[in-house]
């Protein structure tokens, strides 16, 4: 048996002998890997992480835990939502409420049960159009300070105690209404981004039972701290990486403005300006082959007879583009044509088709 305590070990030597230990050969002694072997295989490391960087399994790992955090566009949806959920809880209440973001990370589902304290009220609610599931959690402190507030309880400054008991039908009537505000206002959120209809689906309180997706899957945690009345209390929200999926491509583009990139004023002017704007509009009686001798020979005078009767249409173009048809008539000394249909129908049945 060689020594457990040794510092050094060359890592030739530590993969020669782990291949003799696979292949079984008796004339090698017997290895047992040390604690840093061990590390160095997973990709631990027990040194600062500025002297080296992460490899190993952890390296993999890390990498679908990263992916979600580079997209610039997320930060944009949750700092809408914090606006128009603030605005929205105040309306709930009649308290002053104040909302931010206390925490964005990717982490596995599992990790996420791990950590909700009970007892919990999970409400799992649908992506509609992404055809996925997502979870809201209230936490025991806001739940207590909404039962306060709604039905007329204590104001107190002081922390909330939690109580160690199951919730009562009323306080999960209460959660699923916030959490109901809550969806709608994250509706209008990511509408800019991709319009997305978030539906209430169940409520749950035990952790178990809220399984939206594989244990080991990656997901999006956000943590929101509210304040009310002085007291504080937290909405989490949680999205699988997959439920985000069909909108990656979105998410990662980079935000300019409060308009997502649109300028609305601009928009208006140059609206304003195309609907005054003069074009050149004919009117084609009819349409006539001739060779180019007959052509040559046209003069001031000559008569070209055309296969047109009067009560016939006449064709409306703008450049190449058929704005309708009309018969053909006279306004005074004028000549005119009274269209058969509005050119916005036309056109709106030809970009159709």
């Amino acid at each position: 048996m060689v020594d457990q305590d040794s510092d050094n070990i060359d890592d030739e030597d530590a993969a020669s002998a782990w291949d003799a230990m696979l292949s079984g050969d008796t004339e090698t002694e017997e290895r047992v890997l040390n604690q840093d072997e061990i590390d160095l295989l997973l990709g631990f490391d027990t040194k600062s992480a500025e002297e080296v960087p992460i490899s190993g399994l952890l390296s993999i790992m890390g990498k679908s835990r990263m992916a979600y955090e580079k997209l610039p566009m997320l930060e944009v949806v949750f700092d809408r939502l914090v606006r128009t959920l603030s605005t929205s809880l105040r309306n709930f209440t009649g308290e002053n409420v104040d909302i931010s973001i206390d925490t964005m990370v990717s982490m596995r589902f599992d990790e996420y049960l791990n950590t909700i304290p009970l007892p919990a009220l999970l409400v799992v609610h649908r992506a509609v159009e992404w055809e996925n599931f997502g979870l809201v959690m209230v936490d025991s402190s806001l739940i207590y300070t909404m039962v306060d507030v709604l039905l007329g309880g204590r104001k107190a400054t002081k922390k909330v105690r939690v109580e160690g008991r199951p919730y009562t039908t009323i306080e999960q009537d209460l959660v699923k209404s916030l959490v109901e505000t809550v969806l709608t206002d994250m509706s209008q959120s990511f509408d800019p981004v991709s319009p997305i209809n978030f539906q209430f689906d169940r409520l749950e309180t035990n952790p178990r039972f809220a399984t939206i997706t594989r244990p080991n899957n990656a997901v999006l945690l956000v943590r929101f701290q509210v304040t009310i009345d002085e007291r504080n209390g937290m909405i989490e929200l949680l999205f699988p990486h997959e439920t985000l999926e069909p909108i990656r491509e979105l998410l990662s583009q980079i935000f300019i403005g409060e308009k997502f990139g649109q300028d609305s004023a601009w928009e208006r002017h140059m609206g304003n300006e195309i609907r005054h704007s003069h074009v050149a509009v004919r009117a084609l009686l009819d349409e006539k082959e001739v060779s180019l001798g007959d052509l040559v020979r046209l003069k001031v005078g000559t008569t070209l007879l055309l296969d047109k009767d009067p009560q016939d249409d006449v064709l409306v173009k703008c450049g190449d583009v058929i704005l309708g048809k009309g018969r053909l008539g006279r306004v005074g000394e004028k000549m005119a044509i009274s269209l058969l249909e509005p050119i916005a129908k036309r056109l709106e049945r030809e970009r159709d088709l």
